[in-house]
């Protein structure tokens, strides 16, 4: 299944499923910043019974350990909810054979001079993705055993899957990646040079693994809850995290742009791809491809925050009222004297104008590899901008990362009673049409005018 265009989620929806008392599942561990936690937030509002998993722990001799009490305790804090503590670690970047290697001892022995010409073991590599694999759907058939425990008649449930990434943890791998994301110049490295490597071709398998079949796991092994959840009149939905670019204002328009590259683009696809074919099948499975913010994770990806700083255009265009110049407020005292938010703004726009830029706004082609001429313009820009602030530690990205994850838990949490199909894309206009409406101040302030909607405005992908 492949995406001819990005579908996007059209209207703000209310919660007209989930109460008090039922149940939400958190397939993947909460650290810190991320998505997750504006959907948290909506199902605690509603009172919603709260469950989580761990991924686990290694020990010092690499052996996968459920959590600590102190630990356990920490993460139930976290989540304010119970976690079913048997370890839910996805990837096969650590299994392998007793007294073989995994694949991550493989890549350890690989250095910057052999790796592009390094030949991987790949039947090794099968027979560690199978162990990984009954290992993990053998732990996940603990926890549903537990969780099915949890449910009481007459409970809808809500499995709200976050897993993502699978980079293993190899010198050189982050070597490399260091200077595909974050390097200019001569430091600079095709990103389709790695995925041309055998070691490019065990992190996609890895990716895939962690990002998109555990999703599919994860409805498998939870299809007996459904059967039951639903024949006593309940419902059962499940979501995902996707990123497949965004829709963000562009000159005078909305406009699919992407972060370049974006290894785990294909990773996100397979994720559509499962959702899609569960939707086919009759579960009620989303994909919700959110707007770029800053992550743990995402901060790897140097310039990926790029896009999140025209929501401020967003949320003005968007009838925002007084909270709207708010945020722009609350911008500006985060950059240093001499500098504006117009100043930072005029800069992303003359990267977005730039006929550097111009071949990435295909979305028939995502994701595209990076080219010399953008990591040094998206790379460079970013560097800039964080250097236009007071401090490199307070960034207008990451209150504008705030705001977007607020905003998407809404949106995901009320789409959630009724999605319209297995994937959708959140653009800006709507993420300002939702943070406008939460935060009105002025009646009528966040209204949207006669017949425009998320869909008519976003414009046609080049």
């Amino acid at each position: 299944m492949t995406m001819e265009n990005p579908i996007a989620l059209e209207s703000i929806a209310g919660n007209t499923l989930f109460r008090k008392g039922d149940i939400f599942v958190l397939f993947g561990e909460l650290f810190g910043r991320g998505y997750a936690t504006g959907l948290l937030d909506q199902a605690r509002k509603v009172g919603m019974q709260i469950v989580g998993i761990t991924v686990g722990r290694r020990d010092e001799n690499n052996a996968l350990r459920p959590l600590t009490p102190d630990e356990l305790s920490a993460a139930e804090a976290r989540l304010g909810g119970t976690i079913i503590n048997v370890p839910l670690m996805a990837g096969f970047d650590l299994d392998g054979p007793e007294g073989g290697p995994t694949p991550t001892d493989l890549l350890a022995d690989l250095t910057l001079q052999t790796w592009q010409d390094a030949k991987i073991d790949w039947d090794h590599i099968e027979t560690c993705k199978a162990i990984a694999t009954n290992r993990f759907e053998t732990a996940l058939a603990q926890v549903m055993a537990v969780l099915d425990g949890m449910i009481p008649e007459g409970r809808n449930v809500f499995f709200a899957h976050t897993m993502a990434g699978g980079i293993p943890k190899a010198k050189v791998l982050l070597v490399v990646a260091n200077r595909i994301y974050k390097g200019t110049g001569a430091r600079h490295m095709s990103s389709q040079t790695l995925l041309d490597s055998d070691m490019g071709k065990l992190i996609l398998q890895n990716f895939d693994e962690v990002s998109a079949n555990t999703f599919r796991h994860l409805i498998d092994a939870s299809a007996a809850i459904r059967t039951r959840v639903e024949a006593s009149g309940s419902s059962v939905r499940y979501t995902a995290y996707g990123y497949h670019g965004t829709g963000i204002l562009i000159g005078d328009a909305y406009r699919w742009q992407t972060y370049t590259n974006y290894t785990q683009g294909y990773a996100k696809m397979r994720l559509e791809a499962i959702a899609s074919e569960a939707w086919d099948a009759g579960v009620t499975a989303t994909v919700y491809n959110c707007p770029e913010i800053r992550t743990n994770s995402s901060d790897v990806f140097t310039g990926i925050e790029l896009p999140l700083i025209p929501l401020l255009l967003a949320l003005k265009r968007e009838n925002g009222g007084r909270w709207a110049d708010g945020q722009w407020q609350a911008c500006e005292a985060l950059l240093a004297d001499g500098h504006s938010v117009t100043d930072v703004l005029s800069r992303i726009k003359d990267l977005q104008a730039s006929a550097v830029m111009v071949p990435f706004y295909d979305f028939s082609a995502w994701p595209m590899p990076n080219s010399q001429a953008q990591a040094d313009l998206t790379i460079g820009t970013s560097n800039d901008i964080t250097a236009m602030h007071r401090d490199g530690k307070e960034l207008i990205s990451d209150l504008l990362s705030t705001l977007v994850v607020e905003a998407t838990g809404r949106l995901i949490f009320g789409a959630t009673s009724a999605p319209a199909g297995p994937v959708r894309w959140i653009h800006h206009d709507l993420v300002a049409r939702c943070l406008n409406a939460a935060h009105r101040d002025d009646a009528g302030a966040a209204q949207t005018a006669p017949g425009q909607t998320q869909a008519s405005r976003l414009s046609a992908v080049a």
